[in-house]
């Protein structure tokens, strides 16, 4: 007797399975995260991420103009700090005057609609080139949240959308929550990097920014002791749940297809959008097979994506975010 059920049915042509398909990608699931340098007219490619660039503010925001007209509607901006504003304060990043501050009124003016989420953490600060303040050997963790709270007033007086904490502190989204309403930002949000952990997928960001841990005796020579232990699952819907508690607007899980586990749980658990960050690591290894001819190119980054949205994302921090709008686009 012939099965009463034939799931192939709902296969049978390409105008069937776009009837049922659950899941659909499109260029506002996407944010783009963006390298910001000193200087005018720079703008120098990233050797290890092909097609992502370090950019001068001028330039950035000829790219957040066209990325607009894609459809994006988010970016994650960074800065690569100059070497001699580093030191184990990050002071410099809550300089009303610096890099991060200028570009966020930079992107605002020039196109009020984009939504700026500035990264909040000190490595790209830190002579240590580590996430916190180091004190006695170790990464002191409420002193850290003293400086990421200035950091956010100074991001939200700048214009920002929302504050990105990536540091992974204890205690840091009630911080800069209450901070925030004390300045008078009740309207920036926060998107918390609620299980964020120390994964060897992010060589090449830290190429980017020149942000990697230096090697030193007396300091920790990784990040374990604050991102999240990559074992661990329980853990990451403990932290996601805490930062909602502590008025985070949106989490985040970073890395992404690795971590696809992850991305189900926090969502399952939360009732906030879950964001994900499809991380430099992730881009560079379908950058480089793609180049041997191993994969095809498109193929896998649009299906990585859609992986993403699938297992609970309700924003994708991409690098691949331009690329994929335009073929979506298509």
């Amino acid at each position: 007797m012939f099965p009463l059920q034939r799931p192939r049915r709902l296969r049978t042509n390409e105008s069937i399975r776009a009837l049922v398909r659950e899941t659909l990608l499109v260029p506002t699931d996407f944010m783009f995260p963006m390298f910001i340098a000193e200087g005018s007219g720079y703008q120098s490619e990233i050797p290890s991420m092909p097609g992502i660039y370090r950019r001068s503010i001028d330039l950035t925001v000829i790219e957040i103009k066209a990325l607009y007209q894609l459809g994006i509607r988010a970016v994650n901006i960074y800065v690569k700090v100059n070497e001699g504003l580093k030191d184990n304060t990050g002071k410099e990043a809550w300089n009303p005057n610096g890099l991060m501050q200028n570009a966020i009124k930079a992107i605002k003016d020039a196109c009020p609609e984009m939504i700026v989420m500035p990264d909040v953490a000190l490595d790209p600060y830190s002579v240590f080139g580590h996430d916190g303040i180091i004190e006695n050997g170790k990464i002191t963790n409420d002193a850290t949240n003293r400086a990421l709270v200035q950091m956010s007033v100074s991001h939200a007086a700048a214009g920002a959308d929302f504050v990105a904490p990536s540091d992974m502190m204890d205690g840091r989204v009630l911080a800069i929550r209450q901070a925030l309403e004390a300045e008078g930002y009740s309207d920036v949000g926060i998107m918390s990097y609620a299980a964020k952990y120390a994964s060897g997928f992010y060589g090449p960001f830290r190429e980017a920014l020149d942000s990697a841990p230096v090697e030193a005796s007396d300091i920790p020579q990784d990040k374990k002791t604050y991102q999240m232990d990559v074992a661990n699952r329980i853990e990451a819907v403990r932290e996601a749940l805490l930062d909602v508690e502590e008025g985070a607007d949106m989490v985040m899980v970073k890395p992404g297809i690795a971590y696809l586990d992850i991305v189900r749980e926090v969502k399952n658990a939360v009732h906030v959008p879950v964001s994900v960050f499809h991380v430099s690591g992730e881009y560079a290894m379908v950058k480089a097979a793609a180049e041997k001819g191993w994969i095809d190119h498109d193929r896998v980054m649009l299906e990585q994506l859609l992986c993403i949205k699938r297992a609970g994302a309700s924003l994708i921090s991409t690098y691949f975010a331009k690329e994929a709008a335009i073929l979506l686009n298509q």
